[in-house]
């Protein structure tokens, strides 16, 4: 994927004000996990997404929102290049790449935790989670707990995001990528770099 081809934003805008789990500067260097690892469980059986395999047109990434209203659906729809995986973790015979979805309270940030406990747990060989895109579920800045279990939970995943809130939603509106908040947009261009990334992992 070129950066000089995407769309979202010009190079060089700058990363998104608070509330953000990620550092301003180099967005390209994870902030988080970036493979999983030896000495993390699985989660109880009751706890994991179900697994899905998958055939067709591969997208560039999916969109795996971890629980129900997480807001895969409204960004699928930003790019016909995405998928929204449908809360499942997408399973392809040449590998997928996934961003995680969640809204950004404490059951979403939960569920994320458990998708990011799953994937760590090597259980997923065939999965690269890029990162994790946590929406906002109301106007305004995150209350401190929120945004405090947001940077834990985004330590299990290489990157972490916060998608601010788009009122357009919240009336079913379909909004276009030129339309979203500056600081949404930024999300989406960093997003794109990350998976840019995660793909290099999965063509080794």
């Amino acid at each position: 994927m070129s950066v000089s081809k995407n769309r979202w934003v010009t190079l060089g805008a700058a990363t998104i004000d608070e509330p953000s789990i990620i550092p301003e500067q180099a967005p390209l260097i994870p902030t988080g996990a970036t493979r999983p690892q030896l000495s993390v469980p699985q989660p109880d059986q009751a706890d994991r997404l179900p697994r899905r395999n998958v055939s067709g047109r591969e997208p560039d990434f999916w969109w795996l929102g971890v629980h129900g209203g997480a807001g895969e659906t409204s960004l699928a729809r930003l790019d016909k290049n995405t998928r929204a995986a449908d809360h499942h973790w997408p399973l392809m015979a040449t590998g997928s790449v996934v961003v995680l979805v969640a809204r950004s309270n404490i059951p979403g940030l939960a569920a994320a935790r458990l998708a990011a406990r799953e994937w760590a747990s090597r259980s997923l060989p065939e999965i690269e989670v890029a990162g994790l895109v946590v929406m906002a579920d109301a106007p305004g800045r995150l209350p401190k707990e929120i945004r405090d279990f947001s940077r834990i939970v985004g330590g299990g995943v290489p990157h972490a995001w916060h998608f601010p809130w788009v009122d357009g939603w919240r009336y079913g509106h379909d909004v276009a990528p030129e339309e979203l908040p500056k600081e949404a947009r930024t999300v989406l261009e960093q997003v794109h770099l990350a998976v840019t990334a995660a793909a290099a992992l999965t063509a080794k």
